[in-house]
């Protein structure tokens, strides 16, 4: 059988990940723990067979991207398809924010309205599309081998719940951790759950670390 080996990470802590202050698009760097994270996430992957790494463009998920290709010694490329979802005039709000100055529009989001965009934005049909295309092409080139996409919660979100037939409106239960280890398989007819939401390798981590 076809099969591409897939890890997936969640880029590193940012600053806005702690004020829960929506991202999208916007691209916010790593905190001081995110870096450490990152390099933790790095080491975790140091000793993995990986064919390519792919990662997002924004900056958050770029740096996670480039502490692991560092430690792998395994090739770097940006893909615009594995951003994060857009969430145009919510983009910079905090969710307290955004349910006082929308309070229609952030009903119809925590509902998960599949339909549903933010103004300016993107809605779950289309991101889920866009995410199902890029990991499904990027994994078509590596078959038999193993990569590694490195990007957002709302892309951890969505592989998820394609590997394991989640539907989109469907309750989150699932954790979306920053620099977790996720691990799917892809094949010509989908993605398949194989492990999720590892973060051993961050058990310890504290703020005072020296090397990433």
């Amino acid at each position: 059988m076809q099969v591409t080996r897939i890890i997936a990470v969640r880029h590193g802590e940012t600053a806005w990940n702690v004020d829960t202050r929506i991202q999208g698009h916007l691209d916010i760097a790593l905190n001081t723990k995110g870096v450490l994270q990152a390099g933790r996430v790095a080491q975790a992957l140091a000793d993995e067979s990986v064919d390519a790494i792919y990662a997002s463009d924004l900056l958050r998920a770029w740096q996670t991207a480039s502490a692991i290709a560092h430690a792998t010694d395994c090739p770097l490329t940006a893909e615009v398809g594995l951003r994060e979802r857009a969430f145009g005039s919510f983009e910079g709000q905090s969710y307290a924010d955004i349910e006082a100055q929308w309070p229609e529009e952030s009903m119809r989001w925590r509902k998960r309205d599949p339909d549903w965009a933010p103004p300016g934005g993107e809605s779950l049909l289309a991101m889920r599309e866009r995410i199902t295309q890029t990991a499904s092409r990027l994994a078509q080139r590596h078959l038999g081998g193993q990569i590694v996409l490195v990007a957002h919660g709302g892309v951890m979100d969505q592989l998820y719940r394609l590997a394991t037939g989640q539907a989109l409106q469907a309750p989150r239960a699932w954790h979306l951790g920053n620099a977790a280890i996720n691990r799917l398989l892809w094949t010509p007819e989908g993605f398949t759950l194989v492990g999720w939401g590892d973060t051993r390798h961050l058990d310890d981590l504290t703020l005072d670390e020296t090397s990433v």
